[in-house]
């Protein structure tokens, strides 16, 4: 008798399967809601329109909480164990696609910019770079900036040995290390680019332009 009550308890409470079902959640709506307001900013601030630049802070602001709140949510679900065996399988699946895509993304812009380069256009007088552009220094800032971030890679690769291993404490000064670094090198990124559209190179100087930003940012 008390089998089959067990037996008619697991029937009720639904197929057992090895994956999570998420409940309901406002974040995928909410993330795609500020990555609007982000993007009607960048093009209110490339047009040069009053308070684009607002727009844009709002929109990154908007996205980071959203990062936050559904981070968080995540966490949550793996302390309570939601994440099975399975699961935890597809999620690293699911990494990999998006390093995956990510490699494709640049690979087109990459292509774009030797391309050009090798086969300058009639537009820019069969020249590269173009007449009136100049490029950055190769071996100045920008090779610092790669220093840092192949030196930020490394502690992150530290601090994933420490997960592995159990060593929590140590992980967290990796990851905070990461988080320096990382914060490091976007400054650095960001005086590199008032620098560069001071001298004259932005977006709209022509194939040079668009694709070294959309390669390098």
């Amino acid at each position: 008798m008390a089998e089959l009550v067990h037996t008619q308890g697991e029937h009720h409470a639904g197929p057992k399967h090895d994956y999570n079902l998420v409940d309901p959640s406002p974040w995928p709506l909410m993330g795609a809601a500020t990555a609007f307001v982000f993007m009607v900013g960048m093009v209110l601030w490339m047009h040069e329109t009053p308070h684009g630049g607002l727009v844009v802070l709002l929109g990154i602001a908007g996205i980071l909480a959203t990062m936050f709140v559904w981070w968080r949510d995540v966490v949550k679900e793996a302390n309570r164990g939601d994440y099975s065996n399975v699961v935890a399988h597809m999620l690293r699946i699911g990494m990999v696609l998006f390093i995956l895509s990510e490699v494709l993304f640049f690979f087109a812009f990459f292509w774009a910019f030797f391309w050009s380069a090798s086969y300058p256009p009639e537009l820019v007088a069969m020249q590269w770079p173009p007449p009136g552009v100049t490029p950055a220094e190769a071996f100045g800032v920008p090779f610092l900036n790669t220093l840092i971030l192949l030196l930020s890679g490394t502690t992150v690769t530290w601090a994933h040995h420490a997960v592995r291993e159990g060593d929590n404490r140590t992980a967290t000064k990796a990851l905070l290390l990461t988080v320096l670094l990382g914060a490091i090198f976007t400054s650095i990124q960001a005086y590199e680019y008032v620098h560069l559209y001071r001298e004259g190179l932005t977006l709209a100087t022509g194939v040079f332009g668009s694709t070294f930003f959309m390669a390098t940012g």
